[in-house]
């Protein structure tokens, strides 16, 4: 089985800059080298991973003039996601743009298929149209490339997976602390995670929602779990939450919400939205009501906190929610996050 998430120990930013020439890829590299060698990623993989940033770089610059930005996330494996997301005109027929030798620029045009072969995964998710501008739906692309430690990254994960999780947490203005925090059991029936949201920012608001994961036992029922992480936050300035809980088998889901946090269920290209009646635990609190939903093969559920805006649906990002749920995880929290709060949000596709 799966060991336990921790948002705060795993699914960390760990690097962010703006793609606007080739000089940007002299400091990924550097990055690159360093995490990669701290993770215990052997030579050949590092080097991998330089020629996919390199690629990934190149492809902005001409394509997105100087409207991209590439981020090295460490995820729960070790794994290590290098994703490039820009505001450019999209790609209008990206079967085409995968193949080697095609280029609309006049060039060799083995990017996206060196980028495939390299990784041990590679997803893309673009939406075609106008550059993105204020005010109006996103355009551009966004490229994720995940590699896992070990000579056995593909392999691994060519093996049959219960369910895809993706997180993003991102403190305010990436400072050190952040007052949100997802925790994720992968338990035989179906994952359980909880997803609370510190009030205020900073160090008191991490503190408030750290070292929470013992509530998580899996013998406990979801009410025992929120009483225990009430009990816990007596004291502090308290937390939002939702509790999530997927019973595989059953194909069912039940939330328990607390608070200003929200949840979505798209399946059949359909979304469905859940809002939680008010209360914070640690402080003023009474346990809620279960949400109860019906889940499909492949429904994908999302949990955000309020460090994500909520003006969108499914319409917003066509085809978004059948790729990878690490890459929904990644283009949502990036293209809808507040600038002026800490932001997370975990998605969960049923497999």
């Amino acid at each position: 089985m799966s060991l336990p998430i921790d948002s705060a120990k795993t699914g960390r930013l760990l690097y962010n800059n703006a793609v606007q020439h080739e000089a940007a890829g002299i400091l990924v590299r550097s990055k690159l080298f360093a995490i990669g060698q701290r993770l215990g990623f052997n030579e050949l993989k590092r080097e991998h991973m330089t020629l996919v940033a390199a690629e990934l770089i190149t492809n902005q610059i001409k394509y997105a003039q100087g409207r991209g930005m590439i981020q090295i996330w460490e995820q729960p494996g070790p794994t290590l996601d290098i994703l490039a997301l820009d505001y450019g005109p999209g790609i209008r027929n990206l079967s085409l743009a995968q193949q080697d030798g095609y280029s609309s620029h006049q060039t060799l045009g083995k990017g996206l298929g060196s980028i495939q072969r390299l990784a041990d995964e590679a997803y893309i998710y673009t939406r075609p149209g106008e550059s993105g501008a204020q005010g109006k739906p996103w355009t551009g692309t966004a490229v994720l490339a995940r590699f896992h430690a070990g000579n056995n990254g593909k392999a691994a994960h060519s093996a049959k997976r219960a369910d895809e999780v993706g997180l993003f947490a991102r403190a305010l203005t990436d400072e050190r602390f952040n007052g949100d925090h997802i925790y994720l059991r992968h338990r035989t029936a179906g994952p359980r995670w909880l997803h609370l949201d510190g009030l205020g920012h900073g160090q008191s608001a991490q503190e408030t929602t750290s070292n929470l994961m013992g509530c998580m036992d899996d013998a406990m029922q979801a009410t025992t779990v929120l009483q225990a992480v009430d009990e816990r936050l007596h004291g502090s300035r308290g937390a939002v939450a939702i509790l999530a809980e997927i019973d595989r088998k059953a194909g069912k889901l039940a939330l328990y919400g607390v608070g200003d946090m929200q949840a979505y269920v798209i399946q059949e290209e359909q979304l469905h939205r859940f809002s939680f009646s008010p209360g914070v635990l640690g402080k003023e609190f009474k346990l809620p009501t279960p949400v109860h939903a019906d889940l499909a093969n492949g429904a994908v559920v999302v949990t955000v906190s309020d460090g994500i805006r909520r003006s969108w649906d499914e319409n917003s990002f066509p085809g978004l929610f059948r790729q990878n749920a690490q890459l929904i995880a990644y283009v949502l929290g990036n293209i809808m996050g507040r600038i002026s709060d800490d932001q997370s949000l975990c998605a969960v596709r049923l497999s």
